[in-house]
């Protein structure tokens, strides 16, 4: 029986199933093309007593993150939008600033500029080797609240804890919350940075629910999570990254502000404090589906090149779902090297450096990454040289003149 593994109610109900795929960020090489993929159901459920939407831990994050394929700093605006971050920040020469995931220290370059004490906890080496030669001092360790008290003993409590793109990819959510309890100073505050349900919903954005997203928040859930570690959840911004973000202050102790109560509100308008508001998701996601099915096999009868740009790991969700294969999309390109030469899991789509693009002067380029769609749009412009057009799949399929 599946059980939440927030309330642990077993009142569990079915958002979508997009049926069995790979882990999005294993990568194959190419010696691995003849051997077999293991698969996992990626079948979102609900909740229906907290509200926690989630996937069953069927991986494990050492799975995923011992060695990880994605480094931040190969997107310029999420760096710029780390940077904006930092300089927001109140901080003193004796500040102590921890991040959680700081992957290659994307944001917390940013604090050592300041001159400001600072550790990032990443527990993938390869990348968290990459943020030690940008001069981030860098542990490799998964958050646990052990770790958590063994980094405040060494190192004292931590004015600002941060965790972006985290929280969603931990199972053991209570856990992890003490975590950042144990880091954080009485006084101090956390900032996490995760996907808005709201948005995920609104917007059809199905492709960023793959394994190692365990769960997926409201600021209803998020508020129940933060008070299972012994965290308040004091304000909330609502952020347009990843295509619609929500980043949570939080402080051991405290009252909501009144925009935590005001996005509340829209979520309960939006239905998603009920189960009214996840009735239709699996048609919109069906939808989606077909119509860049439409596309792709029109184009390859009327004898048009398509490829693709980015490699992320959302972007393994939508081909899988969409049965994709280099019949449709012969390869895709990305700007990190690390995946260059190796192949997506599950639909083996070739994976080129960014120059092929302009080499072989496709008919359409159908943007995977789509949530960074402004500044794709400038770094591809190029493609309107030879007549070219961007594809977007989500929220609904558009191709851009």
């Amino acid at each position: 029986m599946i059980v939440c593994r927030l309330c642990g109610s077993g009142a569990m109900a079915g958002v979508v199933d997009l049926g069995a795929t790979p882990p999005c960020e294993l990568f194959l090489t190419a010696d691995r093309l003849d051997q077999p993929e293991q698969t996992f159901p990626l079948h979102l459920r609900v909740c229906t007593d907290c509200w926690l939407a989630q996937l069953p831990p069927l991986i494990t994050p050492e799975d995923t993150f011992t060695e990880y394929a994605y480094f931040s700093s190969y997107s310029s605006s999420w760096v710029e939008h780390a940077r904006r971050f930092v300089d927001g920040l109140t901080l003193w020469p004796d500040s102590f600033v921890v991040e959680v995931a700081s992957n290659d220290g994307y944001l917390l370059r940013h604090v050592v500029e300041r001159g400001v004490r600072c550790l990032g906890i990443e527990p993938s080496a390869n990348v968290g080797a990459a943020a030690v030669e940008k001069g981030v001092p860098t542990l490799t360790e998964f958050l646990s609240p052990e770790v958590g008290l063994r980094v405040r003993e060494e190192h004292g409590p931590a004015d600002v804890v941060v965790a972006n793109n985290v929280y969603a990819h931990i199972p053991d959510v209570v856990g992890f919350t003490q975590g950042l309890r144990a880091l954080v100073a009485d006084d101090g505050l956390v900032a996490i940075e995760v996907q808005h349900l709201l948005t995920l919903m609104e917007l059809n954005q199905y492709d960023t629910i793959y394994h190692e997203h365990f769960q997926y928040y409201t600021v209803a859930s998020a508020q129940r999570a933060l008070a299972s570690g012994g965290l308040t959840l004091v304000d909330v911004e609502l952020l347009p990254t990843h295509g619609g973000s929500i980043r949570l202050w939080a402080k051991p102790s405290g009252e909501p502000s009144e925009r935590v109560a005001d996005v509340l509100a829209r979520e309960k308008a939006a239905g998603l404090h009920e189960i009214s508001g996840y009735a239709n998701f699996a048609a919109r996601v069906a939808k989606v589906r077909r119509d860049l099915l439409r596309f792709l096999i029109d184009a390859a009868d009327a004898g048009k090149t398509v490829v693709g740009y980015g490699a992320p790991g959302k972007g393994n969700t939508l081909l899988n779902h969409c049965g994709i294969r280099p019949d449709l999309l012969a390869y895709t390109v990305d700007r990190n090297p690390y995946k260059h030469g190796r192949f997506t899991p599950g639909s083996r789509i070739p994976i080129l450096p960014p120059e092929a693009i302009e080499t072989d002067r496709p008919d359409y380029v159908l943007v995977l990454p789509w949530n960074l769609r402004d500044e794709l749009v400038e770094q591809l412009s190029f493609v309107r040289e030879w007549g070219g057009r961007l594809v977007f799949p989500i929220p609904r399929l558009e191709v851009v003149e």
